[in-house]
């Protein structure tokens, strides 16, 4: 069976991996919806996630990016789905990413490559004080968790958003 005959396809993986823009081309390709998380979070929120992670703290965050993504789920349109970074540090989620009819891609990307990316945005406050220190932490805490709910890995390293959306389409077919 083709894999992205699923009803939706999951991009999960590590802050700057490029699971926006490869959300973006993959959702043209496939000729579906795309729902970014954080796209979605700071829309219906009205504010950026910077601000909601500093009014209010990270666990208010986590709670409206479980709340997303079961509403990105639920979706009856087949769509592509660019999961939050840190969704699958919930045992909710990824219970949730399981038991869903979609097929889960875990973006892999190196934590030097990381680090080139998110050094140009100012939108991760995760990342305010020690930029590489964090990013290793947190790939250290999470890459077991993404392998647990990945159907299939695709690396990003070295590159560009069309080679990783047609890989991503290789492991769909």
């Amino acid at each position: 069976m083709n894999a992205c005959a699923a009803r939706h396809v999951v991009l999960v993986g590590m802050m700057g991996v490029g699971k926006s823009s490869v959300g973006r081309a993959l959702a043209a390709e496939l000729g579906r919806p795309l729902f970014d998380s954080d796209e979605m979070i700071e829309s219906d929120v009205g504010r950026t996630v910077r601000e909601i992670w500093t009014a209010d703290g990270e666990a208010a965050f986590r709670a409206l990016e479980t709340a997303t993504l079961l509403r990105a789920l639920a979706e009856e349109e087949p769509s592509v789905i660019a999961a939050a970074g840190g969704v699958v540090l919930s045992d909710r989620n990824r219970e949730a990413l399981r038991s869903a009819d979609a097929h889960i891609v875990w973006l892999l990307a190196d934590v030097e490559v990381l680090l080139e990316r998110v050094r140009a945005g100012g939108h991760r406050p995760l990342l305010d004080d020690d930029p590489e220190r964090t990013l290793q932490r947190m790939y250290d805490e999470r890459a077991d968790l993404y392998q647990e709910v990945a159907d299939a890995v695709v690396s990003v390293d070295h590159r560009s958003i069309g080679e990783v959306t047609r890989a991503v389409m290789r492991c769909c077919a």
